[in-house]
């Protein structure tokens, strides 16, 4: 079974974002760069899947500018077999990252996409199921338990409710949930050997895939600051506070 996994460059979790003086975006300069936490959970769960000799090979992809070559050999020193950078100048909308990823699934022809259930700049959690609408794969998005029965795909996904599992027929789409499993860090020994793995570079014109964007951001702006903490000396002090100042009851 091959797996296609991808993969996505955003700003480091621990950083504390910066919008630009101008609200044309996020300040990147000198920021440090990760691999989005679900899609570490993600290459993760496929790697463990090739370890209990489920997958053959692991396709690691990511849709990005040049310096997505870093996620994505971390994503090889974790366990990926090759991997395929989509080079793309310009932040994308979640429909035209999903339509160049159905381009790489037409061409590599994998039996499972794992994807992260969202990244955590845009929090748009669209791609996965888009993916799968494009294709025409079977989706089980929230993954929080990954089982392949023969040419059967067994998820139990995280639902308002509590779980529900669902079977899906091979070919199909999982994106994953923070409870799926806990990454591992990669070697040193790895990391060295990530470096001679094949890591291909190719156009959304090479694909054949348009990926003008149907939206515009105008404005970014930091949330507003939150004021400072009173203490209050009594509970009738508090109420009347909440009532008189805060008018939330």
């Amino acid at each position: 079974m091959k797996v296609l996994v991808a993969v996505k460059r955003v700003v480091d979790y621990n950083v504390k974002v910066r919008v630009k003086a101008d609200n044309s975006g996020v300040d990147l300069a000198n920021v440090k760069m990760s691999m989005n936490p679900f899609c570490e959970i993600a290459v993760e769960e496929a790697v463990r899947l090739k370890e209990k000799g489920v997958v053959t090979e692991i396709v690691a992809v990511a849709v990005g500018p040049t310096a997505a070559q870093e996620q994505l050999r971390t994503a090889l020193a974790l366990g990926a077999d090759r991997a395929i950078l989509v080079e793309v100048a310009d932040e994308l909308n979640s429909l035209a990252v999903a339509k160049t990823l159905k381009a790489i699934v037409d061409k590599e022809q994998p039996q499972l996409v794992i994807l992260g259930k969202q990244a955590i700049d845009s929090d748009n959690n669209q791609t996965g199921q888009m993916l799968a609408a494009l294709t025409g794969f079977a989706q089980g998005t929230f993954a929080s338990k990954v089982e392949v029965q023969g040419d059967k795909l067994n998820v139990i996904r995280e639902i308002d409710g509590g779980l529900q599992t669902v079977s899906l027929n091979l070919p199909a789409v999982v994106t994953t949930d923070l409870r799926l499993n806990e990454p591992r860090y990669a070697s040193l020994p790895n990391i060295m050997k990530a470096k001679k793995k094949p890591l291909e570079t190719v156009t959304p014109d090479a694909l054949g895939v348009a990926i003008t964007s149907t939206t515009k951001t105008v404005k970014v702006e930091a949330p507003a600051a939150r004021g400072a903490g009173i203490m209050v000396k009594s509970v009738a002090e508090l109420v009347e506070k909440l009532k008189n100042e805060a008018k939330v009851i």
